[in-house]
């Protein structure tokens, strides 16, 4: 984070600098160039960029002659190049919300191992920033999980902390909240409110609600929290985009797109100062208002934005227990209720309605799905709409996490593209150990076998579920161990190559741009992010600690690492 917006400056100057660099092709030289184009690894030695795109990929000698006298000269000085990275799935509007709000991940703050501990850092934040009784406290990244109690924070634990504050802690998975009493007041929730369909609020042993509501519930206490205005989105933007080029992104996406960040990222002012390319998914509840826009277009930039698609939300999270399955959770429920195997968010026939009505328009179709009896659901309804894989419609289905190998046939009949999410093998496959069988949690994100059966698999971090972190995400698909050690699924594993491809050329297909980005050829888009070593010739254990060096956004500089 300190790196990050130490930075900061030097990407407002480097994103701003003039066109006039552009006029003279570059020749980016000196180090290796993976160049992601083939399914095995093709090194150039050389790459021209001219106005934006990539003019030349070959020999020094060939992109001297292609660039001519006048170019200037990038040397690499034995660091690798790559096609820059293309965001799978994530949150980009977080990273603009997260400012002003206490994130759990800062190293600056005590570590916090208990509920006692957590206690205090919210106290110590409330202090610190002098928050006036009455306001709203926003906590991010909490993790029951990582709670030696094993259990959520009460609503009563809360209030120990401050009955006059209005204190919500949003979960790590992003599909559920902690609210103290104060919160769940402002959200006009009391002890008789009962949860949607889809939902669930959880009471303590005399029925009273706990302050945990999970999926659709938490949908009545965001309303009633703060929300950036325009302005405060606009002031925080650039530090968003140096967030995601400091990770070697030259694409991202905002996996969850809600009606105001639709109408800010598409503003004017907000496409005046975009320099990376960002992909919308606006969520399926807005979907009567988007089909009442006729001029709307979906899959054609404005500047460096786009709205790719509609997004579904099948089910819940499985490290909140709350995806839906075939099979129950050796845990039981969030409430420790058994049997329990998760609940979808919508029905099918919900589903099936509104997809066709997206479908029918020509839109593409994302779907969030982790338990096997939601990526049943997604199988289903794209069967309903009669999607064969000739029809080139690509629906991807994100996270697709607990797939049965029965389902992999279906995907490849379909023409689903499978975003996985590596991380998870790391961050919670202890966890879902605790819920599932071993044959089970083996087959989280199963890229070996999508491969094999013809799939073009994405990889991708979730953001702010997972931390950006491109290295930690390509390893994590190598290794699949979890902090014990505990292997998930060694016959899932990727080589570097095709953990790789899972962020630059997977992506890229996914969301129709194979041909404009996601590999350093001809023609393409000259976006390519540099390392300082060269993940083919490492060691795995050494991939997580691989440094990004600079970013280049359309032959530009938009980022790069301070010299210390």
């Amino acid at each position: 984070m300190k790196k990050i917006f130490g930075a900061l400056a030097l990407f407002t100057a480097l994103a701003t600098q003039s066109a006039g660099s552009q006029d003279r092709p570059t020749i980016y030289r000196g180090g290796p160039i993976v160049t992601m184009d083939g399914d095995t690894p093709h090194l150039a030695k050389a790459v021209v960029a001219k106005d934006g795109k990539i003019l030349f990929v070959g020999d020094e000698k060939g992109a001297r002659r292609a660039a001519g006298k006048d170019a200037l000269i990038h040397d690499l000085a034995g660091s690798t190049m790559l096609p820059g990275f293309v965001d799978a799935h994530s949150h980009f509007a977080v990273a603009l919300q997260m400012a002003g709000g206490l994130d759990l991940w800062d190293k600056s703050l005590p570590l916090v191992t208990d509920i006692a501990s957590l206690q205090g850092v919210v106290r110590d934040f409330i202090a610190r920033r002098a928050i006036p009784k009455g306001g709203w406290v926003v906590v991010w990244q909490y993790n029951d999980e990582a709670l030696k109690e094993r259990r959520h924070i009460t609503r009563a634990e809360l209030d120990a902390v401050s009955p006059d504050h209005k204190i919500v802690l949003l979960h790590i998975s992003l599909h559920g909240l902690i609210a103290n009493s104060a919160a769940l007041a402002a959200a006009g929730l009391s002890d008789a409110s009962q949860p949607p369909p889809g939902g669930l609020m959880l009471r303590d042993d005399a029925g009273r609600l706990n302050g945990v509501l999970l999926e659709k519930a938490m949908y009545q206490m965001l309303p009633a929290m703060p929300q950036p205005t325009a302005e405060q989105k606009l002031a925080m933007l650039d530090a968003a985009q140096a967030r995601y080029f400091a990770e070697g992104y030259t694409h991202a996406q905002d996996g969850a797109t809600s009606p105001a960040d639709l109408g800010f990222f598409t503003s004017d002012a907000a496409r005046a100062r975009l320099k990376i390319d960002l992909a919308l998914l606006p969520i399926y509840t807005s979907l009567d208002a988007l089909l009442a826009k006729p001029d709307i277009q979906f899959r054609t930039y404005q500047d460096h934005v786009k709205i790719e698609g509609v997004k579904f939300i099948l089910d819940g999270s499985p490290q909140a227990r709350t995806a839906y399955f075939t099979r129950d959770y050796e845990r039981g429920s969030p409430s420790g209720d058994h049997p329990w195997h998760g609940q979808p968010i919508v029905s099918q026939e919900e589903f099936d309605t509104l997809a066709r009505k997206v479908n029918d328009r020509g839109w593409q179709i994302f779907v969030h799905a982790n338990g096997d009896a939601a990526i049943d659901m997604a199988i289903k309804g794209f069967d309903a709409l009669g999607i064969k894989a000739a029809d080139d419609r690509r629906p991807i289905v994100i996270h697709s996490q607990f797939q049965r190998p029965d389902q992999l046939p279906a995907y490849a009949r379909i023409g689903v593209g499978p975003a996985y999410f590596s991380n998870h093998t790391w961050y919670w496959g202890d966890v879902h150990r605790s819920n599932f069988p071993k044959e089970v949690v083996d087959f989280i994100s199963p890229f070996r076998a999508a491969r094999e059966a013809g799939l073009i698999a994405s990889n991708h971090s979730d953001f702010s579920v997972t931390p950006l972190d491109t290295r930690f995400m390509l390893w994590t698909s190598m290794a699949r161990v979890s902090p014990t050690g505990v292997v998930a699924g060694a016959d899932q594993r990727l080589d570097a190559y095709e953990g790789l491809q899972a962020l630059t050329t997977g992506p890229a297909w996914q969301i129709f741009e194979e041909k404009r980005k996601g590999r350093i050829k001809a023609g393409l888009l000259a976006d390519f992010v540099i390392l300082d070593k060269n993940p083919l010739a490492s060691p795995v254990d050494a991939i997580k600690d691989i440094k990004v060096l600079e970013t280049v956004k359309e032959g530009r500089t938009v980022w790069k690492a301070s010299a210390d």
